[in-house]
């Protein structure tokens, strides 16, 4: 109420519904997760998380009269652009608004700035110019929208602002796709909240009528509601999700082709060793990229200590953002259909449980590479949080089983994050030929993996570390097993062994 008793014309954003409230279906849904995970071992790289979902607001209206911390304003360059966010910000903050802008001389595409509310019922406002679109120049209009996006909460992260109101940044008159830039829009919002969100505690997205029904359709995608609503939306998300922070990734544009990779243009013939200090990052990893010798780069500039620990770290981690950003965008149902690695339950200390069907790998019929993507679009979410191997070695033969160079390939591949948090890999059914290898690859190939192996003879040994009922056994290891070490009960005494 103001002061003369009248109904304010502002919205207290903590009367507004949360995203998490506005779903039936999660409260109906009676599925728990180990039911989700049987029927499909695919989890979206969007979990469900109810606590992240109850800071999202969705509501139909004027961003300028939102109660907030703070409300986003989307501008021109010069912060006089006049569409119909602008002009209500503008009407209803008062003239005060006008003098301070003139002080912030301008703003370039994709930053953020921020002034007082004035008469506004926000505190702050925070300006931000959205990107000019034209579909030739579709990646740069793509990374300064997500900058948009992303420079605002940092911004409001800064201020320490609580609440924040958005606007639909891309205006339409300039042309941006509503539909691309609400997928940029909430998957940068999203990924900002899970690493940096801890006191930002509402986000609204303030749209129209007409906005209204695509952030409807797409925030399922990037805020599923519950498990039933993840494992709907995950078909419907598109190739590129962007990286951990929400921008952007096009492996295309890693891609140079040049005389001497990684080497300035300009150096002359004795000058040739100077470009081994260049980051070769940008080198793709096609085909034609890799007779380059990239590898062999890379470590003649760690033999000469000319790349730091932090570079090289950089460098993995752009390389595998181009394998990821691959596996989600290739056709990879002939290698799902396999059923050669899949989720199940947990162990006995809740660290989650992967299974590796090695019968089910007919190594010489199938596209290692594609095994490989798969690998990394299966394992990427999984690999977040602490996580336990179970290999299954039973009844393989010379065709199924894996060598040691797409196995170092992989090692080295994968995201740090995969071998820090696998605890355990449970070798079930051994032979001696797979013992030795296990052993010279653990020690002269790759580093930190030998402890971690564990060589289990039975289903015995096995369920010391993970009850019966957490893995999913297909039915010939089962009578594998019977038939060599007898039928298994549902109680097991401890094995020394594990």
């Amino acid at each position: 109420m103001d002061p003369l008793g009248a109904p304010s014309q502002f919205v207290d954003v903590d009367t507004l519904q949360s995203w998490s409230d506005s779903c039936e279906d999660e409260l109906n849904a009676s599925d728990t997760a180990a039911e989700i995970v049987q029927e499909d071992s695919i989890r979206s790289p969007f979990l469900y998380n109810k606590h992240i979902n109850g800071k999202v607001i969705l509501w139909k209206g004027d961003v300028a009269l939102l109660n907030c911390t703070a409300i986003v304003n989307t501008s021109n360059e010069s912060l006089t652009d006049k569409n119909p966010v602008s002009e209500s910000i503008f009407m209803l903050a008062g003239p005060d608004l006008k003098e301070e802008l003139q002080k912030l001389k301008g703003c370039r595409t994709g930053e953020a700035k921020l002034t007082k509310g004035f008469n506004l019922a926000a505190r702050f406002i925070i300006h931000t110019v959205g990107p000019k679109y034209k579909s030739r120049y579709r990646t740069a209009a793509e990374s300064s929208l997500y900058s948009c996006y992303r420079n605002v909460l940092q911004l409001a992260k800064e201020q320490s602002v609580s609440s924040v109101g958005f606007c639909v940044i891309n205006s339409a008159k300039r042309g941006y796709p509503l539909e691309d830039a609400t997928h940029i829009a909430l998957r940068t919002v999203r990924r900002f909240l899970e690493i940096h969100g801890e006191n930002i505690e509402k986000v609204v997205f303030a749209v129209s009528e007409l906005e209204e029904a695509t952030y409807q359709k797409l925030l399922p995608l990037y805020f599923p509601r519950s498990l039933r609503e993840e494992r709907r939306s995950l078909p419907y998300l598109p190739a590129d999700i962007g990286n951990a922070e929400g921008e952007p990734v096009v492996p295309e544009r890693q891609i140079r082709i040049s005389e001497k990779p990684g080497a300035p243009e300009d150096n002359s013939e004795g000058e040739e060793d100077e470009g081994l200090g260049v980051d070769l990052s940008f080198i793709g990893s096609h085909a034609f990229a890799r007779m380059e010798g990239d590898i062999d780069k890379q470590r003649r500039l760690i033999l000469q200590g000319q790349l730091s620990e932090a570079a090289l770290q950089k460098q993995h981690q752009r390389n595998y953002n181009r394998w990821l950003c691959q596996a989600r965008s290739e056709d990879l149902s002939d290698i799902a259909s396999l059923k050669a690695l899949y989720q199940t339950g947990v162990d006995n200390c809740g660290r989650t449980v992967m299974v590796v069907v090695g019968r089910n790998i007919p190594v010489t019929l199938i596209d290692m590479d594609k095994a490989l993507l798969y690998f990394i679009h299966v394992m990427d979410h999984i690999a977040v949080k602490e996580y336990v191997l179970v290999y299954f070695h039973t009844l393989t033969s010379e065709y199924n089983h894996l060598d040691s160079d797409f196995l170092k390939k992989l090692y080295d591949v994968v995201d740090i994050k995969y071998k820090r948090n696998l605890k355990a890999v449970y070798f079930v059914h051994p032979t001696f030929r797979s013992k030795v290898s296990t052993w010279f690859f653990t020690t002269f190939s790759v580093s930190g993996l030998k402890d971690k192996i564990h060589h289990v003879d039975s289903l015995h040994q096995l369920f010391s570390a993970i009850s019966p009922e957490q893995i999913d056994f297909p039915p010939f290891v089962l009578e594998y097993d019977a038939r060599e070490n007898g039928p298994y009960y549902t109680s097991y005494p401890p094995s020394p062994d594990l």
